[in-house]
């Protein structure tokens, strides 16, 4: 608006003042702009009509391209989502098994332990019993070596007088039936 107003005032310059408008047809070229205009319908019609034809289309390819890529990745989307789901599931089952696992390694564990401790106990009661035989032994045979040496001994006192040797040769004689 700015510009006709702007040209307004320029052919008023020009003329010698004021604003006005230009009735006469010839002069205003009224009619070279009807032609040039419908000229330019006439043969940019098609162009321009093939021009936004083409446009239309590589709009509407683009939309189904983007949609397919949507679609696409939507589908993946879901393909990923669902291994994702898988992945998680199979994690929960080897966790499972793997505490199980875990749990019976520490139960054979705490048996063999126990059997451990047992064969453990069983040797060292042995041993000790054995120890203890071996012990009784060893004072039985102090014992019955103390006590013939002291039986010795005083067979030796009790034998060394002549009148109670010869008694008990009469005793030994007389037990062996003569």
């Amino acid at each position: 608006m700015e510009t006709f107003v702007w040209l307004a005032n320029a052919s008023a310059e020009v003329e010698g003042g004021g604003f006005g408008l230009n009735f006469d047809i010839l002069e205003s070229n009224i009619i070279n702009l009807s032609i040039i205009i419908g000229v330019l319908i006439y043969f940019g019609r098609g162009f321009l009509g093939k021009a936004l034809g083409e446009r239309s289309e590589r709009i509407e390819t683009a939309i189904k391209e983007a949609e397919q890529r949507v679609r696409t990745a939507q589908e993946s989307l879901s393909d990923a989502q669902q291994k994702l789901t898988q992945a998680q599931a199979e994690a929960q089952k080897i966790r499972a098994n793997a505490e199980e696992q875990a749990r019976a390694a520490k139960a054979a564990i705490l048996e063999k332990s126990d059997r451990e401790i047992e064969r453990m106990k069983a040797s060292a009661s042995q041993e000790l019993e054995g120890d203890r035989d071996k012990a009784i032994a060893e004072l039985r045979n102090r014992v019955t070596a103390l006590a013939l040496e002291q039986a010795e001994a005083q067979l030796r006192q009790q034998l060394s007088d002549r009148a109670i040797q010869e008694k008990a040769v009469d005793r030994s004689i007389a037990m062996l039936g003569g």
